[in-house]
């Protein structure tokens, strides 16, 4: 176990100096980090029985890292980090577009991870991916793009320049944006995660659906103000630095609600 778990870790590192991906490193341990501050007495001693003494943003970009293995071993993982869903008239029409949706995504996904590690059948090992999987998953259903649009693949085809650089819109909602505030994640997550009791309540109430559905209208948001060809700068991170800082909040505040009632 200990060998499997070091070529893990190996491979997450080469990784994580040739790829971008969803809220980049520090969006996504930004969000593990504020879920690990809300977790219940009965929460933290289950994750410390699978996850040692290692904290949940030491693993919240695993599922990322993976992506660079070459033995086809995660293939059928790729599809689970987003939903892509055109524009609905509501969220009852939303919701039937969502249940609907063919093959693994991100929203069925989440729902089995979550059998699994209540399932008792579950092996150790198992119950630890399925943790680690979800720990991410719940990140990108914060991130906006992740419940975008099929046509434009989530607006990676949608191009843009980021202060004078070619990217897309895609890859300025996964990093661009946190990274240019320059905080640790630690920071980060000391500085967003100031919500009173009743806030958090109110933030972390509703379903699943509710919490994609959320997601949603921002992505219909961020697409109606950045059309293909947009040149973004300082004028973007003012128009959109608080939805940005909202999702990372809010994202970590649903992993937490989402575990409690796991565990």
């Amino acid at each position: 176990m200990k060998s499997i778990y070091s070529k893990i870790l190996l491979l997450a590192f080469v990784a994580s100096s040739v790829y971008s991906y969803a809220w980049g490193l520090t969006g996504h341990r930004v969000i593990a980090e504020i879920a690990e501050n809300h977790l219940s007495g009965k929460a933290k001693r289950e994750m410390k029985k699978m996850l040692g003494q290692e904290r949940m943003a030491y693993w919240a970009n695993w599922p990322d890292f993976i992506k660079s293995d070459t033995t086809g071993a995660w293939k059928q993982a790729s599809a689970w980090h987003y939903v892509n869903i055109d524009p609905q008239t509501d969220f009852t029409a939303f919701e039937k577009d969502l249940k609907a949706q063919a093959g693994a995504n991100l929203y069925s996904q989440i729902k089995v991870l979550s059998s699994q590690i209540k399932d008792v059948k579950t092996s150790e090992k198992d119950r630890k991916i399925a943790l680690i999987f979800l720990i991410h998953m719940m990140g990108d259903l914060a991130q906006p793009m992740h419940t975008g649009r099929s046509g434009d693949l989530g607006g990676n085809k949608i191009n843009v320049t980021y202060f004078g650089d070619k990217t897309n819109l895609h890859s300025v909602w996964d990093g661009k944006l946190v990274d240019s505030q320059k905080y640790s994640y630690t920071e980060y997550a000391k500085l967003l995660d100031i919500k009173s009791k009743d806030e958090v309540k109110q933030i972390q109430s509703g379903t699943l659906e509710n919490w994609l559905y959320d997601s949603h209208q921002i992505a219909n948001k961020i697409y109606a103000q950045t059309p293909d060809g947009s040149k973004l700068s300082y004028d973007y991170q003012y128009k959109f630095n608080d939805t940005m800082e909202r999702q990372l909040l809010y994202g970590g505040l649903r992993l937490a609600k989402l575990l409690n009632d796991l565990f």
